[in-house]
Order: C-alpha cells, then sequence, then structure tokens
C-alpha cells in the first residue's frame, strides 16, 4: 500500500533527497520509498513510477514528499524518524564547516562583496533566472545546474559575453580554477597546463592522466556540453581559450570536445591557430591525420594528455603515443561474443563507443535511450543519461543502476567483456570499486559455473590526492577479477584485444601552419580577475561543493537556496518583470526615506469622536481589514459588545448583542480613519486616544490606550471592571496625560523614546517596559506640576508604573503616523500596513495606495497559560503588527533576546537569527533606532513584498494571543507569520497597475 507524508516548506537540495531516499530504502519494511520536492516535473516522475498519490497533488515545489510502499502503516513514524536524523546530521555537518551561510544573493555579496564566481547546483527549471541575477550582479558563473533550455543557455551566455563574463555550463560537471577543484573535480597537482573542455569526464580524464605523468593543471574551464553546438557557437570556448591565451601562468591550452558542429570546430580551430601559445585539441569522433603548426590534434583522451605533458616540459611531440594494454590475452573470444561498455562518464563512454566502432567498422555514434553504441551486440551505455538519472542519483554517486546492468549483461551468453569507469573524484561515491565488487565476483563465478569466459575490464580515472584511495581502488578492483587499465583507451584497446582485434593508431607529424594570425580581442577584467586569483566563489545549492573549495584555499560563502516565491512559476517571471526597472526602485527608496526621516511627537491624549468625525454616531472602529460584525471571531465580538456597553448604547449583554446582530451599529476599520489598535482593536468615540503627528509632513494618527493586563477590552472581555477602567480611563487618565503632554511644547519627541528604549532591551510589541519607563520619566514631572487633586496624580502615575505595556499603544500611534506619511508616495512595492481581524491578515504597499490584500490569519506559536493551549487560541488578530511593519516587533527580535522565550524562540542565536531573517526582505535599516546587540546595526526598514515573495520569509509577529471565544481574553503570548499570499496579491496586483502580465 502508497502512504504519502508532506513535509510544508520543508525544501532540500535534489542530492540530498537522492541520498536520503537510498538510506530509507534501506530499512525493514520498505518495498519501495521515494522523496522530493513537490516541483510538476517530479510529481510526473512519481506518477511514471506508479508512486503518486491524490496527497501528493497537493504539494506545492517548496514542499517535500515522502511516497512509501510499505505491508505496514506503522513504518511511516520510522521513516520520518530516520529522515529527521538524516536531515539533522546535514545540518550538523554544514555548521562544522567554516563557510558562512545565508538565504539569498544579496546576503552573500554582502558577506563577499568581491565574489567572482557564482556556483550554481539547483533544479534547472529554476536555474536560468538566478543565473541571469548573479551576472547582472558582475560574476561569472560556474553552472552545475542542467535542464535548462537551450535557447536560454543561448541567450545567457551572449548576454554573459557582452558583460565580459564567463559562463561555465550548464550541465557543467567539473572544473579546476587557479588549482581549485570545482564541483565533481579530482585533485590534480598545480601546473603550466590549461584546459578548456565541451566535456565533464573528458577533463577529469585528460587532467588525472596529467597528474599521473607528473604534469600539472592550473585551469580547467569546462563549458557545459551544447557550447559547441550549431545555436550555442562556441561562446564560452572562445572566451575561455581567450583567457588561457591572455593568462601568463599558461604554457600549454588544451580543448577537449565532444562532436562538435563542423562550422564551429572550424572557427575554433582557427582561433586556435592565430593563439601564440601551443594546443592540443581533441573533437571525439575524429580520427586526425596529422598536426598543423602550434595545433597538436589528438584520437584520445589519453593521447591528449601525453602531447599536453611532453608540450609543458618542452619536449618534442612523438609521431606515435599508442602504447600497448598491461594484460596479455593468452586466449581470445569467439566470434560472437561481445563487448558492453556501462559507463558513468558520457565523454569516456563516447570514446569507448568511438574505438570500438573504429575497430569493427560499426559506423558513427548515436545518442539514443541512453546508448552510445548499440551496433552488432556490442553497446556502450552513458549511465549519466538522463533516461537514468531522472529523479536518481548519478551513476559516480550511487551503483545501483550499474549493477543491474551489469547482472543483466552477465547473464547474457554472449557477453565476452564488460567495460567498466571507476571515476573518483569530490562528489564521486567515496569507494566505487568496493561496491561494485560483489557484483562482479557473482558475475564471474556464474559464468564459469555455466562454463563461459567473462572478463571484467575497467580504469580507475583519479589521482592519489583524491578523496577516495586511487591505488585501494585498483587493488580491489584486482582481487575480484578486473583487468585494470591506466587510461579509457588502453582499458578498450584490452577488451578489443580479448576479441582477437588489435588497435593501432598511425604516425602524426606536423606539417607548417601558412596563413596569417589573426588579431585576438581584449580580454575583459572580470575573466583576467577571475583566471589570475584564487575564485571567490557564493556556492548556491549544494553544500558539499565548498569542500574542496576551502580545503585547496578558495573561498566560499554558502547561499542555502531554496526556489524563488515558493516554485511558483507566475510569481517567478512577476518577479523577473519587476526587478531593476530604474523607476521602481527610486520609488522605493522615496517611500523608505520618508519612514525614515519621520518626526512622531506624541502631541495629546483626546475622545475619539473629537478627531475622528464618523464616531460621532453608533460607529466602532475596528483591527485589520474592513470586516462586519457577523464575521468577526470571538474576541473581536467580544470587544464590540465592551464597547456597546461602554458608550451607554444598551444595559446589558443581551441586548449589546441585538443591537450589534441588528446591524445599528456599523463598522470602520482603524487603519481607515488614521487610526490603530490593538488585538479586537475596538474603538468608540468616548474613549480617549493618544494623538501622534509626524512633523515630517504633519500626518496625524490616533490609538486607544494600553488597559494593562488581565481582563480587557481588547482581548474581547466586557465584564463590569473592564468596563469600569475603560470609564476611569475616559474621566482620569485621558484628562490628566492631555494637560500634562500640554505642558510639553512641541509634544514629546518619540523617536528619542524609541532610540534610548531599544538599546536597554525593547522590541516594542512584546516588551515595553523601558520605553514605558522613559515615557514615564518624561511624564511625571509634568504630572505633578498639574492642579489637580493629588488622588488623580497618583492614580495615573501608579497605573502607568503598573504597565509595562503602556507604551506599546504610543509606538502603534507613532508607526501609523511614520506610514501614513510614507503612503502618500503612491508607487513602489513597500508594505506600508499589516494588519489582522482574526480572520484575514491584511497587507497594503504602497504603490497599490489604500486597497487590501488579504489572506486567511495564521494562529499564533507560543506559550500558554496554564489550562490553555492551541486548540483555544483565536487566529491573529489586531493592528499591533504596525510595529513589525516600522521594522520593531518581531523585525527587531535582537533587540530583546529576552522576549524570545516566553514568544517561544528560543534564546540570543534564535533572535539573532529571526533578525537576521527579517534583514533579508527589507530594503534598509533605520539608523535613528540603532540596537547594540546587533553591532549597533539600525532596525530594519522597508519591508519589500517583492523579496517576501521572492525569498517565501514573511514577516514574523510578536502577539498575544486571545481566547477564540468571547469574553476569555488573553491566554497566552508568542509569535505569528504573515501568509504568504497577500504579498503575492499585492505583487500581482501593482504588476497589473504597470501593465505587466504574467499567464
Amino acid at each position: 500500500m502508497l502512504y504519502t507524508v508532506i513535509k510544508k516548506n520543508s525544501y532540500q537540495d535534489s542530492i540530498n533527497l537522492m541520498l536520503l531516499t537510498n538510506s530509507i530504502n534501506t530499512l525493514a519494511g520498505i518495498t519501495k520509498c521515494s522523496i522530493m520536492m513537490g516541483t510538476d516535473a517530479n510529481k510526473d516522475i512519481l506518477k511514471n513510477s506508479g508512486l503518486f498519490t491524490p496527497e501528493g497533488e497537493t504539494a506545492t515545489p517548496s514542499d517535500m514528499i515522502i511516497v512509501l510502499e510499505a505491508t505496514d502503516e506503522s513504518v511511516i513514524e520510522k521513516v520520518l524518524s530516520a529522515t529527521e536524523v538524516f536531515l539533522n546530521d546535514l545540518a550538523v555537518k554544514s555548521k562544522k564547516e567554516k563557510t558562512q551561510s545565508v538565504t539569498s544573493l544579496d546576503a552573500a555579496l554582502a558577506e563577499m562583496p568581491d565574489a567572482n564566481l557564482a556556483l550554481f547546483s539547483i533544479p534547472g527549471e529554476y536555474a536560468a533566472g538566478e543565473i541571469e541575477k548573479a551576472l547582472d550582479k558582475g560574476m561569472n558563473v560556474f553552472s552545475f545546474s542542467d535542464n535548462i533550455a537551450l535557447e536560454e543557455e543561448v541567450r545567457l551566455k551572449r548576454k554573459a559575453h557582452e558583460k565580459g563574463l564567463l559562463l561555465m555550463g550548464p550541465d557543467c560537471g567539473t572544473g579546476i580554477i587557479s588549482s581549485i577543484p570545482i564541483a565533481f573535480t579530482n585533485v590534480v597537482r598545480p601546473g603550466n597546463i590549461g584546459i578548456v573542455g565541451a566535456s565533464g569526464t573528458g577533463i577529469q580524464e585528460v587532467t588525472t592522466i596529467i597528474d599521473r605523468l607528473g604534469g600539472g593543471v592550473v585551469h580547467a574551464i569546462g563549458t557545459g556540453g551544447r557550447d559547441l553546438s550549431e545555436e550555442v557557437n562556441g561562446i564560452t570556448v572562445r572566451d575561455a581559450i581567450l583567457g588561457l591565451e591572455y593568462h601568463d601562468a599558461t604554457d600549454v591550452i588544451v580543448v577537449i570536445s565532444k562532436p562538435p558542429a563542423p562550422k564551429v570546430r572550424d572557427e575554433i580551430v582557427e582561433l586556435l591557430h592565430s593563439l601564440s601559445k601551443p594546443v592540443v585539441a581533441i573533437f571525439l569522433g575524429e580520427k586526425p591525420e596529422g598536426h598543423e603548426g602550434n595545433v597538436y590534434l589528438a584520437h584520445t583522451l589519453e593521447e591528449t594528455a601525453m602531447i599536453a605533458v611532453d608540450l609543458a616540459n618542452n619536449r618534442p611531440v612523438k609521431a606515435n603515443y599508442l602504447e600497448t594494454a598491461t594484460f596479455e590475452p593468452t586466449t581470445t573470444l569467439p566470434m560472437h561474443k561481445t563487448v558492453k561498455g556501462l559507463y558513468s562518464g558520457g565523454t569516456l563512454a563516447a570514446e569507448a563507443g568511438m574505438l570500438i566502432a573504429e575497430a569493427l567498422g560499426l559506423g558513427k555514434l548515436i545518442k539514443q535511450e541512453g546508448y552510445i553504441l548499440n551496433a552488432n551486440g556490442y553497446e556502450v551505455i552513458d549511465l549519466g543519461d538522463d533516461i537514468y538519472t531522472q529523479g536518481k542519483p548519478h551513476p559516480m554517486i550511487d551503483p545501483e543502476v550499474r549493477i543491474k546492468k551489469i547482472k543483466e549483461y552477465a547473464s547474457d551468453e554472449n557477453t565476452g567483456v564488460i567495460l567498466l569507469d571507476c571515476v573518483h573524484g569530490y562528489g564521486s561515491h567515496p569507494d566505487m570499486a568496493g561496491a561494485l565488487r560483489d557484483v562482479i565476483k557473482e558475475s564471474k563465478e556464474t559464468a564459469k559455473r555455466a562454463g563461459r569466459d567473462l572478463y571484467f575490464v575497467a580504469t580507475v580515472c583519479g589521482t592519489q590526492s583524491d578523496p577516495q584511495d586511487y591505488g585501494a581502488a585498483i587493488k580491489t578492483l584486482r582481487e575480484c577479477g578486473v583487468l585494470v587499465e591506466e587510461s579509457n583507451a588502453k582499458a578498450v584497446r584490452l577488451a578489443l584485444k580479448l576479441k582477437g582485434i588489435v588497435c593501432k593508431e598511425s604516425d602524426k607529424y606536423v606539417t607548417e601552419r601558412k596563413a596569417a594570425k589573426k588579431a585576438l580581442p581584449k580580454l575583459s577584467e572580470s575573466v583576467m580577475d577571475l583566471l589570475h586569483s584564487k575564485p571567490r566563489i557564493i556556492n548556491i545549492g549544494l553544500g558539499s561543493f565548498t569542500e574542496s573549495i576551502l580545503a585547496y584555499g578558495g573561498s566560499a560563502v554558502q547561499y542555502t537556496w531554496k526556489p524563488a516565491a515558493g516554485g511558483n512559476k507566475k510569481m517567478i517571471k512577476l518577479l523577473q518583470l519587476l526587478s531593476n526597472r530604474e523607476e521602481l526602485e527610486a520609488a522605493n527608496s522615496q517611500v523608505v526615506e520618508q519612514l525614515k526621516n519621520s518626526q512622531p511627537f506624541l502631541m495629546d491624549v483626546v475622545p475619539a469622536k473629537s478627531v475622528v468625525e464618523v464616531l460621532n454616531g453608533k460607529v466602532l472602529l475596528h483591527a485589520g481589514p474592513p470586516i462586519e460584525f457577523k464575521d468577526m471571531t470571538g474576541p473581536m465580538q467580544g470587544s464590540c459588545i465592551g464597547a456597546v456597553l461602554f458608550e451607554g448604547w444598551a444595559a446589558d449583554e443581551v441586548q449589546a448583542r441585538c443591537l450589534l446582530e441588528k446591524g445599528e451599529v456599523k463598522f470602520m476599520p482603524c487603519h481607515h480613519a488614521n487610526a490603530v489598535g490593538p488585538m479586537g482593536g475596538i474603538t468608540s468615540g468616548n474613549m480617549p486616544v493618544l494623538v501622534v503627528e509626524n512633523k515630517l509632513d504633519g500626518s496625524v494618527a490616533y490609538c486607544i490606550m494600553n488597559e494593562g493586563i488581565g481582563k480587557v477590552l481588547r482581548f474581547g472581555a466586557y465584564s463590569e471592571e473592564v468596563i469600569t477602567r475603560l470609564h476611569w480611563m475616559k474621566d482620569t487618565l485621558g484628562p490628566v496625560l492631555s494637560k500634562a503632554l500640554k505642558r510639553k511644547e512641541g509634544g514629546l519627541n518619540l523617536n528619542v523614546v524609541i532610540a534610548k528604549a531599544i538599546t536597554m532591551g525593547d522590541e516594542f510589541h512584546q516588551r515595553n517596559i523601558a520605553a514605558t519607563l522613559n515615557f514615564l520619566k518624561e511624564i511625571t514631572p509634568l504630572i505633578t506640576e498639574l492642579t489637580i487633586d493629588e488622588k488623580e496624580k497618583y492614580s495615573v502615575i501608579k497605573f502607568l508604573a503598573d504597565t509595562d505595556q503602556f507604551f506599546l499603544n504610543i509606538m502603534m500611534a507613532a508607526g501609523k503616523s511614520m506610514v501614513d506619511c510614507a503612503r502618500k508616495i503612491k508607487s513602489g512595492t513597500v508594505v506600508t500596513t499589516m494588519a489582522r481581524n482574526g480572520r484575514e491578515f491584511g497587507v497594503r504597499i504602497s504603490g497599490m495606495g489604500d486597497e487590501w490584500f488579504t489572506a486567511p490569519a495564521n494562529t499564533p506559536n507560543g506559550l500558554y497559560f496554564t489550562g490553555y493551549s492551541e486548540s483555544d487560541a483565536n487566529p491573529d488578530i489586531g493592528d499591533s503588527a504596525i510595529t513589525e511593519t516600522v521594522g520593531v516587533g518581531g523585525m527587531a527580535m535582537i533587540a530583546a533576546p529576552g522576549v524570545t522565550r516566553f514568544v517561544g524562540a528560543g534564546g540570543f542565536d534564535d533572535a539573532l537569527q529571526v533578525s537576521n531573517e527579517m534583514d533579508e526582505i527589507c530594503i534598509a535599516n533605520n539608523s535613528n533606532w540603532s540596537i547594540p546587540t546587533w553591532d549597533f546595526k539600525g532596525a530594519c526598514l522597508g519591508i519589500d513584498a517583492r523579496k517576501v515573495v521572492e525569498t517565501g520569509i514573511t514577516p514574523l509577529i510578536n502577539t498575544g494571543i486571545a481566547h477564540k471565544n468571547a469574553g476569555v481574553g488573553q491566554i497566552g503570548a508568542g509569535t505569528v507569520r504573515a501568509p504568504l499570499a497577500c504579498f503575492e496579491k499585492a505583487l500581482s496586483a501593482y504588476a497589473k497597475k504597470l501593465g505587466l502580465e504574467v499567464e
């Protein structure tokens, strides 16, 4: 039976998931398991493999799909536990590395501003857009990522060329830059040979032979296998060749290619003849008859390496480099016995196919369903072809496919020789020879019992310095009866010799080149820098690729990538349309400057109806986007009942509810009346409101005052003590504060209070004690000077001293005055409002004015008072997210690490992580509010809806938790995430406004 588990927003690299899948498939009770990200392509793979279920259809590209075929449902827990252990182990390993890890390209560049190479190993369906970003940032690119459309490769390579950058790839499996091994590559000694290769394992074979011959390589620039196609026209090959020509430490240039387009091949050779340095070139599939000028044309990869080493050592080039095989067979196999090649390296397979086809007259090579050669029983398969690797690890990593094929071929009585490669290097299996040992032994014994001769011939592509043990691999293979040769070409010649076929090579001589050399274009500074220094790499994707970079003296920042916009293709295209638009960037900068330059002053406390005209009737203001009483959740309805009782519109709860349900009370969002309100946000005409003026432009904002803790109206309580307190606030607290503030000429400068308090541990949403005390310090002398009853003075000062959160409401009004000032700029993607009404979370952005974009509000995570749990909690509610909108609250968690445990975040490191994460979705930092615990960096400022959608990082909000039923009140405190859908809707609407539509 099939079981499906969806792990939401749990992105992992595909290679990690392939390794995890292999690990899970070894568990007892598992018939079959597949673990993939929920992309459309992966869903198709699951369908084709019979592992797709209706539950899997719900997964997004950011979700991990775990599909199990098992007889017992109890195995699910075992699998989930093993998955957690595996992924935690990856996390532990990454923490032990010295690499700095970030989650955006901008953050990576902040860590390494002089980065000159972006290394990509992310899914191909997302790679083109990410590569373009790196090119736009002025970085050369090494793209291990494949499955990029040919037309995209052409476009990106042309762009790279125009910018004076190298785009290596896509599907560039290996490279060496300034002797630093990159991706799936071998450790080769440094030297004076530079290589350009439109072939991954071709580079590996040539460089490892050079190493074993005592030579060395300074650069091996991979270009991707399609670079010499007619469409791509050798863009990277040409630029890389020029790079090596101008690289002083390169004395010999090597060019390696799978069969190229004839026209492109001829143009490349013409370029090679214009170089000042000797060149060795191999175009697989060709059998050159001689050399011309300074261009030496090789037939095999082995010959390529040998000529290069001779040239590098100023030795004359020999006429013939053919070497005999180590093993001399005493008998030959019958005519009907054939050779089968099972290769993990595509170029090695192509070379084997070429040599066999030439020796037997089997015609040209093919590329069909993984076959390189399939004629007269002779077969050579590239097991790295997409047909074998789709949804599975590459055969260099995982021996499973090859083991199955060995068994299949060994059971065929017509098979005489099985050819194998064993490719070492970073990223490859730690002991491929050991992994193949048992199946080789078993196959040979089975053939022997059947009275058949079955030979295995192999080559180990590697060096003594590789992570794997080169000598041990050869020993392992020989101990199980494999004939091991030093090169792939020798291995193929031995396989044919076992058939009685002797390969020969004609002598080649150098003829003079009479044509004049052509002038070469200049090399860009970016490529010069890349080739003349140790690479400074941003590694985007597979974390293990940093291992070889760091081990050999390179520097790297790990960008822990996940799909932009959660993999939503429409949003990704929309983001591309909204990126790098000068007018948009200028508008966003203006909005942020308005926020930063704001000057909020607390001016007064007045009855709400005196400043909000609409409150002179039976009207209540509420928190969040628009909502009617019937749709309100329990706590907001409770607040409405309390307000009706406070205003005297009803005598008791029953009458109040009846009045509300009949629609005799009208509602309006606080935000529509220049106001904000905490939790339910219910504001009525006789409630006193704080008046804050932004003196930058005169914007005025209002907020009711904080009632303290316990049973309070804002959390939906409406008992007699609640109403009594509200009347005291109306009759005493409000008037006393109003009189006191009038004695403060020009009002109270809130920027000063905030700046002081943020250095004292406040974040202004959950923790306001320092700001409240600073406010108390400012207001108390003013109160004591008033000619009012001493008991009133005492009661007000005592209330302020007891109400740690009093400043929250002042901060909210300050935030509202700031965003209303900034909202006057009617363009851009800066978030200008975040608010919740208990059902919906709503945002507004600068470019869309007053329009709300909503999604269902999430329920907070956090700590609950005794007797309550998450099942009692109401979805998030209140306008207090105005604090996060202006960069404090959860955005400034690092300012108040003491809060983190109360809201369930954990500790200082967690607080730092939260603020660093929030910084990634903001445009700037507010230098007015400097945070000592953040190395005095200013609080986050200017949430950019584009960055939210692109990263999938939504603002974290510190919040109180209200009981879902009216009248109960607060039951805990915690944090909540804004829903991503709000920001997606806002961006879509803004793009449409700009005339940018995406299907």
